[in-house]
């Protein structure tokens, strides 16, 4: 079964930029990006599909962040910027068979995203 190991969470400040990273174990047509707040619900945030091609972005942060592949690497990446006390959380990476938590089929451990004010 496909492995996905997210790196690259941390603390920052209110308007500073993480950057995330996703590596699978393989090659995977549909990835995404999902979080959860502590007594949250996991929400997705954004998605990269390559069948059929789109990005997908949660409202609550599009033009903020930006979901990428680096397909030689069998890397997803999701670039946050601007960020806000509210996108504190788990974020987790996913393969998924549509952009949404009940798509996912496989989930990585997750990496800590703290966003003070």
């Amino acid at each position: 079964q496909v492995q996905l190991v997210e790196s690259g969470g941390g603390s920052v400040q209110a308007g500073g930029s993480l950057r995330l990273s996703c590596d699978a174990s393989e090659d995977i047509e549909r990835m995404g990006w999902f979080r959860q707040a502590p007594g949250k619900e996991r929400e997705r945030v954004a998605c990269h599909l390559r069948s059929p091609s789109g990005t997908y972005y949660a409202d609550s942060v599009k033009g903020r962040f930006s979901v990428s592949r680096d397909s030689a690497k069998n890397t997803m990446y999701l670039q946050m910027n601007s960020l806000k006390p509210e996108d504190s959380g788990m974020y987790y990476c996913a393969a998924v068979k549509y952009c949404a938590t009940t798509g996912v089929y496989v989930w990585g451990q997750g990496t800590q995203v703290i966003v003070s004010s």
